[in-house]
């Protein structure tokens, strides 16, 4: 199997940034952390392992990138203020770097973004920010509003509210959107949300789920039995739903 290693210096992020990109054909996926991961943890999760038969075969390429999540939401050294614009800074590295390169080097029509636990949010506000550039997303064990509270889980922000905050925020913007061409797009989208039914976010996935219905937009919410927040739930998941 194709295992390349990347590293350039990224003008938008003042930073060396690293990838690693498994598989040498198909659709091609966007791959994010978790909060302490780094561009190499879907490997050492064994997850790529798990996934090495859609590799071998050409149906699935991973790009797995660095979250950066102690430099931004994860950054309490910063001002929330500043941690949110970090978290967007990300967001225009992907969208202007990743992506066109990702493009060079596999020309299939498929993007999907994909993500476990913090990773989970960061795909989420990108691809429901952007919904006209990727063909599905794939998050577990997510919590899609950093601001909210939950047993040792905090509030990201500290009480700090912006519009940044909220337009970076899937449960906040999706109740505002009515007449909107990030409706029609997500609409054409396949959503797959993966918890367990005793994971500390299992409400927050219903609501999201809940707020994805009422705008009509077609998605899965898979509930799998008692805690799934864990690398061994998923190497199960990930042949399932990518």
């Amino acid at each position: 199997m194709n295992r390349e290693y990347l590293r350039w210096y990224s003008q938008r992020l003042h930073r060396d940034m690293e990838m690693l990109v498994f598989g040498h054909a198909g659709a091609k996926v966007l791959v994010f952390p978790t909060r302490e991961g780094r561009f190499f943890e879907y490997e050492q999760l064994g997850l790529v392992a798990s996934l090495m038969e859609k590799l071998q075969a050409g149906y699935l390429q991973l790009y797995c990138i660095e979250g950066l999540a102690a430099d931004s939401l994860y950054g309490f050294h910063r001002h929330p203020a500043e941690r949110i614009r970090r978290h967007a800074a990300l967001e225009d590295y992907i969208l202007n770097e990743v992506l066109p390169l990702m493009a060079a080097k596999n020309p299939h029509d498929c993007t999907i973004v994909h993500g476990c636990s913090l990773g989970a949010f960061q795909a989420a506000s990108l691809v429901f920010r952007h919904p006209h550039l990727f063909r599905k997303l794939v998050a577990f064990s997510g919590r899609y509003d950093l601001t909210m509270k939950v047993e040792v889980f905090g509030d990201l922000f500290d009480g700090y509210y912006d519009d940044s905050i909220y337009f970076h925020t899937p449960t906040h913007f999706l109740p505002g959107l009515g007449s909107d061409w990030r409706l029609d797009r997500l609409r054409e989208i396949d959503i797959v949300l993966t918890i367990g039914d005793a994971d500390p976010f299992l409400d927050n996935n219903r609501y999201l789920s809940r707020l994805l219905g009422e705008k009509n937009i077609r998605h899965q919410l898979h509930v799998w039995d008692g805690r799934a927040h864990r690398a061994g739930v998923w190497r199960k998941m990930a042949p399932l739903y990518l």
